[in-house]
């Protein structure tokens, strides 16, 4: 596949058939596919990277969506199989809630060792992601606020993302507490990070992170 322009093609949203949720569907020449993951319009390499990988590497028959304002990759699917094409909602929630906890980690480590400001800053670029990306029950400063505080073992509801809410989400995590520490020392102890997690559901989500585009971000 190749790089298209938003003139080519033609991008709508169905009903996911098992969740409350709409899914973003692009069509191309007769063709159908689904979001994997956005990128802004700066982290041009980070996208053709990523829709490399799955192309070249993983035999994915994806497009490069080129917009004036960001890039986004999309990964050929039948709208038949929208309702397990990305396994089950159990997993999902999983990967979510190690995400958040990786949040919290990295923001009680930014408040101890870099004081109370940086933590404050780090955690208002926080809410600007979830506010661009529009993440699902975090896009208020307020939900932030609340989820960096909790104890997410207790979280009565787990927001429902999906696998490129948390690709997105993970890559946005890495470059603002790059930008914090100065370093990526943060991201090489994930393992450590999520001790508050099931051993089962702490290796499945590991496991997806060594396959997925984060392996080279977060190990």
């Amino acid at each position: 596949m190749f790089i298209l322009k938003r003139q080519d093609v033609e991008i709508s949203t169905i009903q996911h058939p098992k969740r409350e949720q709409q899914v973003p569907i692009l069509y191309y020449q007769g063709q159908t596919f689904r979001l994997i993951s956005v990128f802004k319009a700066s982290q041009e390499e980070e996208a053709k990277a990523l829709w490399r990988d799955l192309t070249d590497n993983r035999g994915k028959a994806c497009v490069l969506l080129e917009e004036p304002d960001r890039y986004s990759v999309w990964g050929k699917v039948r709208v038949d199989q929208i309702g397990s094409d990305t396994g089950s909602s159990s997993k999902m929630s999983i990967f979510t809630l190690a995400s958040l906890l990786l949040l919290q980690s990295v923001f009680i480590d930014i408040e101890d060792f870099l004081g109370s400001k940086q933590a404050t800053l780090f955690q208002k670029s926080v809410a600007e992601v979830m506010q661009q990306w529009q993440f699902p029950l975090m896009s208020s400063p307020e939900a932030l606020k609340n989820l960096l505080t909790m104890d997410l073992q207790e979280l009565a509801q787990v927001p429902s993302w999906q696998e490129h809410h948390v690709i997105t989400f993970l890559q946005e995590l890495h470059r603002l507490a790059k930008a914090s520490f100065g370093n990526t020392n943060f991201a090489h102890q994930v393992g450590e990070r999520l001790q508050e997690m099931p051993e089962g559901e702490r290796s499945l989500f590991i496991s997806w992170l060594n396959q997925s585009p984060l392996s080279k971000l977060w190990h």
